[in-house]
């Protein structure tokens, strides 16, 4: 498995489909790093195309989940562009950007369901990370900021277009203009994070068995359940039931189908393939 920078990613139980990528900075809070946005997303391409994958739980090494983007990383930004012209320097600007989008990105791009667990701080860039993924915990030492308004930076990575679906328009607007911290608590009241456990050791836990729980149903029908979830996310009702018949229309000629009705007849464990 390939060795990463500010990446490490752990299968705990031997034959377990459940795989844990981990942020690993921890003397730096896990802040994200120029590495970081290169060893992202080919750590969750790597998992994606692993049929020995079927869930990826996603955490933080020390003790706080992710204290957002490396001052330093954005430093370099400007480095790179002071002996341009203006109009060169906007459009390498903007491919940069770009660039650090599609590595949080690359969690929805994935197949297989992401699930978050936070705990400690969850920080600007880091509210780009949970919010892209499929599942968000906390435990009860979490705290959040849509910290980038502080930094005078518009958030740019994904918390403006996905945080407004998740929390509601009004609740994300709040949070990203004062950039306050705000508690695991309120973080479930919001529904930002679906579970609060009581400490590090629960989340852990909980988790894990949520994962299993995902791990062991039909392949086919967990990443099918997320591909249209997402698309649907921007489409209409109707567009979305056509997508979702078109997706079906092949998924259901597999053979999960009939063994999941065959398990559920003799009472037992379905056994899919898998991907």
């Amino acid at each position: 498995m390939e060795e990463y920078k500010s990446l490490k990613i752990i299968q705990k139980s031997p034959n377990s489909l459940v795989y844990y990528l981990y942020l690993n900075r921890p003397t730096h809070l896990n802040a994200l790093s120029r590495d970081f946005f290169t060893e992202f997303p080919k750590a969750i391409s790597s998992l994606d195309q692993n049929p020995d994958v079927a869930v990826i739980i996603l955490a933080g090494s020390g003790k706080h989940f992710c204290s957002g983007i490396d001052l330093h990383t954005l430093g370099d930004v400007f480095k790179e562009t002071d002996a341009v012209d203006c109009g060169r320097k906007v459009e390498r600007l903007r491919r940069h950007i770009k660039f650090l989008q599609e590595a949080i990105t690359a969690l929805e791009c994935c197949r297989k369901p992401v699930i978050a667990a936070v705990h400690g701080a969850c920080i600007g860039g880091a509210i780009d990370i949970i919010t892209a993924c499929d599942i968000r915990y906390c435990s009860t030492d979490a705290f959040f900021s849509v910290k980038e308004v502080d930094l005078a930076i518009t958030a740019d990575l994904g918390t403006l277009q996905r945080l407004p679906s998740i929390v509601g328009f009004g609740n994300a607007m709040e949070l990203a203009l004062t950039g306050r911290r705000f508690t695991g608590s309120e973080a479930k009241d919001l529904g930002l994070v679906s579970k609060l456990f009581t400490s590090k050791e629960a989340l852990e836990e909980g988790v894990k068995v949520v994962a299993k729980e995902i791990a062991i149903k039909s392949p086919l029908a967990v990443i099918g359940t997320k591909a249209v979830l997402l698309r649907s996310r921007d489409l209409t009702v109707e567009q979305g039931l056509d997508y979702v018949a078109t997706w079906n229309s092949g998924a259901l000629l597999s053979d999960d189908l009939k063994e999941a009705i065959s398990a559920h007849s003799q009472k037992r464990k379905p056994k899919f393939a898998k991907l």
